[in-house]
């Protein structure tokens, strides 16, 4: 049996080191939101190279021309090209294309969507609400199943800790890299609550089964013994997860890179805080009920 919780305040700081910089960036800068939130028109073009700098002056001269206001010009591969605008009409995007092809005769226009804003709003209200359904869904059914409201709301702490690790990320990589967030981030994010708590119940029903095998034993002793004997569990069947993410990361599309590594860092997230944040919370949550305890007689 190996002493986890003997080293919980190291994986407090270890969290807080990853968690900082994320809400900080939330708090000073936010997420960058795509256009399914925002509203405006994207267009993906093939056979022409955005990364070129030339190109893409070019291409944003066209925009400006025709008096269209930019969002963002993105490469998609090595030779396809994402604008990220305002809204525009059909006819605006006809013309567009004309001029486009003026320029580069090979260019050939593959996806023109446009999402108006009070679509974006609706979404982004619904993403929260179902967030918030899904938090007091676990927790009523976490605290229901092991009859202590203690282990309900430390998986649920948990669960926001793998959030706002995913989020905080984003927010990073949106103020430095211009990665925005759409609406399979939203599925990444509801994935990673789902498979947080789906961890943590495996701790958490091995210590209750310890428990009842041994009653009278120290609580946190329990905890080890329960870590150490689901930690492997719980590794291999997060590094398979892992592994087949890497693999889409590095051969998958560019349309699906940041939707995996956002289930990427979910996962690797969820593994790390059933043991390492969940459990040391409903260790420390013990030790204040058993002193005030001992305090009150």
């Amino acid at each position: 049996m190996i002493p986890f919780m003997k080293y919980k305040w190291v994986y407090f700081l270890i969290s807080s080191l990853v968690l900082i910089p994320g809400v900080f960036s939330l708090i000073m800068w936010g997420l960058r939101p795509s256009i399914d939130f925002t509203g405006g028109t994207l267009i993906e073009m093939s056979n022409v190279k955005c990364q070129m700098s030339n190109v893409g002056s070019k291409v944003r001269k066209i925009l400006e021309q025709n008096g269209i206001d930019i969002g963002s010009i993105q490469s998609s591969g090595e030779n396809n090209c994402i604008l990220r605008l305002k809204t525009i009409t059909e006819a605006q995007n006809t013309q567009l294309q004309t001029d486009l092809k003026k320029e580069f005769t090979k260019i050939n226009e593959t996806r023109f969507e446009t999402v108006g804003p009070i679509l974006g709003q609706e979404l982004l209200q619904k993403t929260f609400i179902a967030a918030i359904l899904a938090i007091l869904g676990i927790l009523s059914y976490v605290a229901y199943a092991f009859k202590n409201i203690k282990f309900g709301v430390s998986a649920v702490l948990a669960l926001v800790h793998d959030l706002l690790v995913v989020v905080g990320i984003f927010s990073l990589l949106g103020h430095f890299k211009g990665v925005e967030v759409d609406t399979l981030f939203v599925t990444a994010i509801l994935t990673t609550m789902s498979f947080s708590v789906h961890d943590t119940i495996v701790v958490f029903d091995r210590i209750r089964e310890s428990l009842k095998k041994n009653p009278g034993v120290n609580f946190e002793m329990m905890t080890d013994k329960a870590v150490t004997e689901t930690i492997g569990r719980s590794l291999n069947n997060s590094l398979t997860i892992v592994f087949m993410l890497l693999a889409l990361i590095l051969l998958g599309g560019v349309t699906i890179k940041w939707f995996v590594l956002a289930l990427l860092i979910g996962t690797i997230s969820g593994t790390y805080s059933s043991p390492f944040v969940a459990t040391p919370i409903l260790v420390i949550w013990q030790k204040i009920e058993e002193k005030k305890k001992t305090q009150g007689r």
